[in-house]
């Protein structure tokens, strides 16, 4: 399982959230707080060090930023 971490509105988490239904991953989005210092968007900065969402959760490996995210995504599919 996928855990995409974002919010609704950003394109770049849009973008991530197509690959993911064209590669048909199983996935689910969790609504990150826009506050950066938020506990969860520390976290998510701690493990990824991208201070900004798109942040996933793949295979146990967090990955920050649309472009990384989706080269992971098919890297996972090959």
């Amino acid at each position: 399982m996928i855990t995409l971490y974002q919010f609704e509105d950003c394109p770049y988490c849009k973008m991530v959230r197509e690959a993911l239904d064209e590669s048909k991953a199983r996935y689910r989005t969790v609504e990150a707080a826009r506050d950066r210092e938020d506990p969860l968007r520390r976290m998510l900065f701690e493990k990824s060090k991208v201070p900004t969402v798109p942040v996933a959760e793949i295979d146990g490996e967090f990955i920050g930023g649309s472009r990384a995210i989706i080269e992971r995504i098919k890297l996972r599919k090959s």
